[in-house]
C-alpha cells in the first residue's frame, strides 16, 4: 500500500491512472459488450478518488477520469476529428470533476455507516446529473450513458420500461459504490451489503410487477442495406443498388420498406425521375417506402436530412426533418469560434438546417410510425414523445459508413433495444452500411443483425403492442429524483456548515451580579 501511495504521489502518474481507470467502463459497451463488467468498472476509479490527498486533487482525478471515459467512448472519432477529439474529451471530462470531489467527501479515510449510506444515494444521483447535462445536443448527446451498456440484459430492460435508461444508470453506479466500499473499506461492509441487497430487491420487484407489453398483432417490415458506396456518382449508384434490393422484396407481402439515412442524395423535387422510380417500387412491392433525403431543399434554403414516405403515386407528403443534429458532423457549434475544426478534421463545411417538430406518419395498412434520424435514437425523450403521440413502431434511419471498422455501428444499433423497452413499442434501426437491427416491444432482438459486411434486404416479423409503460407515463422521474437528492444533500451541508458560525455569533448570557444582605451589589472591600 505504501509503495502504491508513493507511486501515485506524482501528479502525472496519478492523472494517468485516473484516465485509465475512467476508460474501463467502455468495455461494457459494444463491441466487447462485457455487460457484467459495468457493475465493477468504476471501482478502480472510485478507489483512486477516495485516496486523493486533497479535495483539489480529487477534482483533478475526476476530470482526468472523465477525460479517459469520454475519449474511450468516442475513440472512433479520431480518424475524422483528429486532435479535436482530445479537446472534446477534455471539455466533457470536466463534468466529472465535482463527482470526484464528492467521492472523496463521502469515502475518504474510514467512512462512518452514515457516510457510506449517503454515498450509495448521492454518488449515483451526481453521476445521473452528469449524464443529464452531457445529454444536451450541443454537448454531443447521450452517447455512452452507462445504463446503455445493459441493452441485452432482460432484467435491465424491464427496469428501462419503468424509469428509462436513467434508472439503470443509477443502479449500476450504486452497485459500483457498494463494491468499492466492500473492497477498500472493509470496516464499513454492513451498509454496502445493504445497498447491494436493496438493488437486488428493487430489480426483482420491477421484474415481477412491472407491466409487460400486450402483443396484439404483427407487421412485416423490410430493411434495405446497400453497403458502402464511395466515389464519383455515388448518390446515383447507391440509389440503383437500393432499387435493385427493394425489387427483390416483391411478392413477400411486406407492410413497409425502410431505407437508411442519406439513402437519397437529391431533393425529389429536383429529381422527379427518382420520385417516379420510388412510386414504381411501391406499386411493385405493394408497400410504402420510407427513404431519407440528404440534400439542399428546392422549396427553402439550406441542407436538410429528411425522412420522406413514398407510395404508389410518389411522395405522400409525409415528411420529418431531423431536429437534433450531430455537433461537428452536421453543424459546428459557435462556428465563428470553433470553425477551425474544419481545418484539422472532417467537420461540417456547412451547417445543416434543423426541423421544428416530430412527426408520426400513417405508413399504410393502418400502421403509424415514428421516424428518427441517426443519433436521435440516443435521445430517450424523442422516442417517448413519438409513442405518446400514437406511434406503433419506432424507426431510426442511420448511416455510420464513416466509422465502418470501429465499435460505433454496434453501439448505435444497441440503443434501439433500450428505446423499445422504454416505450413498449418495437423499433427498427435501418442503416446504409450496417449494423441494422430490429427489436420487439420488450427490447428483445427480432431476427439477426445485418452486419457491416452485408449488402442485402431483409424482412422482419415485427410484433405490435398496446399499453403504456411507466416510463412513457411518468417520464424522466429518476432524473428529478436525483435533482431532489442533490438539493437535499446541498441543503444539509449548508446547514451543517452554518451552524457553528451561528453559535459563535450568539451573545454570552448575562450573569446578574451577586448581592449582599443589604440588597446592594457585592463589591470588594465593602
Amino acid at each position: 500500500m505504501k509503495t502504491n501511495s508513493h507511486w501515485l504521489a506524482s501528479p502525472w502518474r496519478r492523472s494517468t491512472a485516473a484516465a485509465l481507470a475512467g476508460a474501463l467502463p467502455v468495455l461494457a459497451f459494444p463491441e466487447p459488450s462485457w455487460w457484467w463488467f459495468a457493475y465493477v468498472a468504476l471501482v478502480p476509479w472510485i478507489a483512486l478518488l477516495r485516496t486523493a490527498p486533497t479535495g483539489k486533487r480529487a477534482l483533478y482525478d475526476g476530470w482526468w477520469g472523465g477525460f479517459g471515459f469520454m475519449l474511450a467512448m468516442h475513440h472512433w472519432l479520431l480518424p475524422n476529428l483528429h486532435v479535436f477529439t482530445f479537446v472534446l474529451a477534455a471539455l466533457l471530462g470536466a463534468l466529472w470533476a465535482p463527482w470526484g470531489w464528492l467521492v472523496r467527501r463521502f469515502l475518504t479515510g474510514t467512512p462512518s455507516t452514515g457516510r457510506v449510506a449517503g454515498a450509495l444515494v448521492v454518488l449515483p444521483a451526481g453521476w445521473l446529473l452528469i449524464e443529464l447535462v452531457r445529454s444536451w445536443q450541443g454537448l454531443g448527446g447521450p452517447w455512452g450513458v452507462l445504463g446503455s451498456s445493459q441493452w441485452e440484459v432482460e432484467p435491465a430492460l424491464r427496469l428501462a420500461s419503468v424509469g428509462g435508461v436513467w434508472l439503470i444508470s443509477f443502479l449500476v453506479v450504486a452497485v459500483n459504490v457498494a463494491v468499492a466500499v466492500l473492497v477498500a473499506v472493509r470496516t464499513s461492509r454492513t451498509p454496502a451489503v445493504a445497498g447491494l441487497l436493496a438493488t437486488a430487491v428493487a430489480t426483482s420487484a420491477t421484474w415481477m410487477w412491472s407491466p409487460r407489453p400486450d402483443v396484439d398483432d404483427r407487421v412485416r417490415i423490410a430493411v434495405v442495406q446497400p453497403g458502402v458506396i464511395h466515389g464519383a456518382g455515388s448518390a446515383d449508384r447507391r440509389f440503383d443498388r437500393e432499387e435493385q434490393l427493394t425489387r427483390e422484396l416483391a411478392g413477400q407481402d411486406v407492410d413497409l420498406i425502410v431505407w437508411g439515412e442519406s439513402s437519397v442524395g437529391f431533393d425529389l423535387r429536383d429529381r422527379p425521375d427518382f420520385a417516379r422510380r420510388l412510386a414504381a417500387l411501391s406499386r411493385e412491392t405493394g408497400a410504402n417506402i420510407l427513404v431519407n433525403v440528404d440534400a439542399r431543399r428546392s422549396d427553402k434554403p439550406g441542407i436538410y436530412k429528411s425522412s420522406i414516405l413514398a407510395g404508389p403515386d410518389g411522395p405522400t407528403g409525409a415528411r420529418y426533418d431531423k431536429m437534433r443534429l450531430v455537433p461537428f458532423g452536421e453543424y459546428i457549434p459557435a462556428r465563428s469560434l470553433l470553425g477551425w475544426a474544419t481545418s484539422v478534421g472532417e467537420a461540417a463545411a456547412e451547417d445543416r438546417r434543423q426541423g421544428t417538430q416530430q412527426v408520426v406518419m400513417d405508413a399504410g395498412h393502418g400502421l403509424r410510425i415514428g421516424p428518427m434520424v441517426c443519433f436521435e435514437s440516443a435521445f430517450s425523450d424523442m422516442s417517448r414523445n413519438l409513442v405518446d403521440d400514437g406511434a406503433e413502431v419506432l424507426i431510426a434511419q442511420s448511416a455510420t459508413s464513416t466509422f465502418q471498422q470501429s465499435w460505433a455501428p454496434e453501439q448505435h444499433a444497441s440503443l434501439a433495444a433500450l428505446r423499445a423497452a422504454e416505450t413498449g413499442r418495437p423499433m427498427v434501426h435501418a442503416t446504409l452500411t450496417g449494423v441494422s437491427a430490429v427489436y420487439g416491444p420488450s427490447g428483445e432482438r427480432i431476427g439477426s443483425w445485418l452486419a457491416t459486411s452485408a449488402r442485402t434486404s431483409a424482412v422482419y416479423e415485427v410484433p405490435l403492442a398496446d399499453g403504456t409503460t411507466p416510463y412513457v407515463r411518468f417520464g424522466e422521474w429518476p432524473v428529478y429524483t436525483a435533482l431532489l437528492i442533490m438539493a437535499a444533500w446541498c441543503a444539509s451541508e449548508g446547514i451543517r456548515t452554518l451552524r457553528p458560525r451561528l453559535r459563535r455569533r450568539d451573545p454570552e448570557p448575562r450573569v446578574r451580579p451577586a448581592r449582599t444582605t443589604h440588597e446592594s451589589p457585592a463589591r470588594p472591600g465593602r
